[in-house]
Formats: structure tokens, C-alpha cells, sequence
């Protein structure tokens, strides 16, 4: 159906959209950052809109290290996409695994065996992990990417500690107390800096006959230095304030094998029970879906106005996309850079609904990098702005509560750093899911 056609055609249409709704229909495939922003930004379009993903639920992913190491709860960081739109009488939600598209016809495939026709279609699918060939490493070296994957994290920082407080053999026992962060980025520098200061202050007066204040914490890098997308100068001290919370840097050499009794790096095998992978993503295989060209991380590449080339009436978004900034270099994969592209999307499809002139090609406007190496302890990258230290994990820890959907996130959140803050306890050190001979063997 044309724009102007659906235009004409609805304003006199009750609010519920229905499968004879004449309206524009928007189909959104992913409800991340930039899948809700698109769909934040459409309101009051005139078209309608269905919502498909396949957990129902938004997820505030730059907070979910957090879920990981037991300072915040699934629920301060996740929302139910239909609560989400309850206001939205022009939005459905599918709760739906997509196996496929029909560029041809304007199908999206289910795997249900379902299909969901499109005038529009906007695929905001994300990312998942890539062990660069090694995909076997993902068993023993989870990403961090799902709540589901979160709380596996969690449960086997926290089993390491239970298995080596039972164990009688003292390397047996130190392969327990050892921690493994594969990728020096922000997500595996927040990760060691928090496992840190979780064995060294959190719980070590819990258990008898292990000292958890004896933990190894490495964070592992096949680079040069860590936080490599930040200024050296922010590197050289977020590196000094890991050393300074016990985390033993292993620069310049790669993971060469990972296995359940350890790590080998280099020539080097490291008996370690517990690791976490941070090194490297992967789109999800919308490209194949599409039929379309991939960048070696399998995300599509697009237009300008981030549309499937040769096909105007698709847009690919967000982590699942690749495009150029304003430097010549690929848009980042972050939440600001898929947010931007969600408003930019909604702002082409107004236009053309409107038949107004189409906005110039997608410019990413870069807000800048923050991290957190842990309690009091941060780097901020703004422009010429840059704070390390106290300020900047203040500045952090702001940024990061505005961000948050809703006044009861931010109040649980903030409750729970302060909580944290003052005390040096983290509230939610729960192991809920998984059997004892399921973890950490």
C-alpha cells in the first residue's frame, strides 16, 4: 500500500490495528534500543505498527554486567515490551522467534510457520557473541548480551566460590579462585573490576575455610592496552585502577584455547574454572534473512538513509546494520548510535508518509565513551571533556540513571548503588538457576 494511500485512509479508522487495517503498516523487528526508539518516535504517525521479538522483554544492556556480578536485580533493568506500549492502541507486540523474510512479498516468516505482511519493515535484530571460529569456547566462556546469560554468569561466579570452599586440594581449590575476563572493552573491564572488588570486599567474611581476598582476577586482552576506543591517557589509568582492585592484566597475547579446566593463552595454560567472554560480537543472521551483503561481523550494509540497498522500503538498524559516521570509521555498536539511527528511521517514514523532502543521509552525532572500573572509579570521554576517578563515576552513574526506563527504575537502581555504596554488600548474590553438577564443570 502507498503512503499517500494510507495516509487518506486513516484518519477516520478505530485505534486497534487489525490484519484489514488499511493504515501503513510498520513491522519492527527487535525491540532494543533502536527498535523502541523507532517506535517512541512514530507516535501519532498515522501508521500502525507491529512489534515482533522473541523474549518479551526491553532490556537497559549497559547495566547487565551489573546483573552479573549480584549488584542489581533482572527486574531493575528489564521492562515487559507490552507494558512498555499498553498506551499504544496503534502498536502490537508479538512475542515471536523470526526464521526468515520474503523481500519479494513482503512476508516476515515465523518460526511458527506464522507470517506478518509489511509495508515497511525495520530490522533492529541486535547482536550476539562471536568467538572468532571458536564458537565451542561458548559453553565454557559465556557472553553477556541476555538476562539468560546474566544470571548463568552469576551463578557460576558464585558456584566457583561454593566448589572452593569444599575443595581439599589446594590447586584444585585456587582453579575455583580464579577468574578469567576475556576482552579489555568496557563490558570486560567493568566485569573485572567488579569481580574484584566482589572477592575482596563483599564476601569474604561469609566463608570458613577459603579466603576469597585470594581470588585471581585476570582480564585478558590481545591488544596492546585496555579500553583501546579511549584516549591513552584514560587507558594507561582505568589499567592502574584495575591493578590497584587486584585484577592481573594479560596484554598483546591472544586466548588461544578455552576449556572447562582453563585458559591457554599463548603457549601459557592457566587453570581456570570460571571465564567470561567479552572479546567480539556478531550480528544476528538478519543479513542471511535479507539476502543481503555482510561486513565480517555479518551486519548489513546500507545506505545512507540506512535503508536495504534496493529496497526503499526496508531499514536495517541499530547493532544489526553497518554504516559510516561522519569520521569514515563504522558506526559503533552502542545504545546512543541505535537510538539516533531509531529517530532518524522514524523521521524518513514521516516524510514519506507526509510526501515532505527526505531528510539528508544518517550523520551519527557521537556522545562520547564511558566506563567503570568500579567503586568511585571511572572514565568519561566526551568531546575535549575528559574525567577520570570519583567525578567520573559520578557522571557515569548519572548518565546511566537517565537513561533508565521509568521512575521506579531509577529509584531501584539508584537505591541499590547507594545500598552498595555505603555498605560494600550486593544484594542480589542469589543462585537461582542450574543443579550443583551443572556449574562449573
Amino acid at each position: 500500500m502507498s503512503f499517500d494511500r494510507a495516509v487518506a485512509q486513516s484518519a477516520d479508522l478505530p485505534n486497534s490495528p487489525t490484519e484489514d487495517d488499511p493504515r501503513h503498516h510498520v513491522v519492527v523487528i527487535g525491540a532494543g534500543f533502536a527498535g523502541l526508539q523507532l517506535v517512541q518516535s512514530l507516535r501519532k504517525s498515522g501508521v500502525r505498527i507491529t512489534v515482533i521479538d522473541q523474549r518479551n522483554h526491553h532490556l537497559f544492556q549497559p547495566l547487565l554486567y551489573q546483573v552479573a556480578t549480584t549488584i542489581l536485580a533482572t527486574s531493575e533493568i528489564a521492562w515487559p515490551i507490552r507494558s512498555l506500549f499498553r498506551d499504544r492502541p496503534d502498536v502490537t507486540t508479538l512475542l515471536a522467534r523470526v526464521c526468515g523474510v520474503d523481500v519479494t512479498n513482503r512476508q516476515v516468516e515465523l518460526a511458527d510457520g506464522a507470517s506478518i505482511g509489511f509495508d515497511t519493515l525495520v530490522v533492529a535484530t541486535g547482536a550476539r557473541h562471536a568467538y572468532f571460529g571458536h564458537d565451542e569456547w561458548e559453553a565454557t566462556a559465556p557472553g553477556l548480551k541476555t538476562l539468560e546469560d546474566a544470571t548463568t554468569i552469576r551463578r557460576r561466579l558464585l558456584m566457583a566460590f561454593e566448589q572452593a570452599e569444599r575443595e581439599t586440594d589446594p590447586a584444585k581449590r585456587q582453579a575455583f579462585l580464579s577468574f578469567g575476563v576475556i576482552g579489555a572493552g568496557p563490558t570486560g573491564v567493568e566485569l573485572a573490576g567488579i569481580i574484584a572488588e566482589l572477592a575482596r570486599h563483599t564476601l569474604w567474611r561469609d566463608f570458613r575455610r577459603i579466603d576469597t581476598r585470594q581470588a585471581r582476577v585476570m582480564l585478558i586482552e590481545a591488544g596492546p592496552r585496555v579500553l583501546a576506543a579511549f584516549p591513552e591517557d584514560l587507558s594507561t589509568y582505568a589499567a592502574e585502577a584495575l591493578r590497584r582492585r587486584g585484577v592481573e592484566l594479560l596484554l598483546g597475547k591472544p586466548v588461544t584455547d578455552c576449556t572447562a579446566e582453563g585458559l591457554r593463552i599463548g603457549e601459557t595454560f592457566i587453570p581456570c574454572r570460571t571465564a567470561v567472554w567479552a572479546a567480539g560480537v556478531a550480528a544476528s543472521p538478519a543479513a542471511t534473512w535479507l539476502g543481503a551483503k555482510g561486513d565480517r561481523a555479518g551486519r548489513v550494509e546500507v545506505q545512507p538513509d540506512l535503508t536495504l540497498p534496493g529496497h526503499a522500503g526496508i531499514f536495517v538498524i541499530g547493532d544489526t546494520a553497518t554504516v559510516k559516521g561522519p569520521d569514515g570509521h563504522p558506526v559503533p555498536g552502542i545504545a546512543p548510535a541505535a537510538k539516533q539511527q531509531g529517530a532518524y528511521v522514524a523521521k524518513v517514514i514521516r516524510t514519506r508518509l507526509t510526501g515532505k523532502p527526505a531528510p539528508a543521509a544518517f550523520r551519527y552525532r557521537h556522545q562520547g565513551n564511558l566506563a567503570t572500573i568500579g567503586k568511585g572509579a571511572a572514565v568519561v570521554h566526551m568531546g575535549r571533556l575528559r574525567l577520570r576517578g570519583k567525578l567520573a563515576w559520578w557522571v557515569w552513574g548519572l548518565a546511566h540513571i537517565f537513561f533508565l526506563i521509568g521512575t521506579r527504575s531509577r529509584t531501584a537502581v539508584a537505591f541499590s548503588w547507594l545500598w552498595t555504596y555505603l555498605t560494600g554488600q550486593h544484594s542480589a548474590r542469589l543462585i537461582t538457576q542450574g543443579t550443583l553438577t551443572e556449574s562449573n564443570e
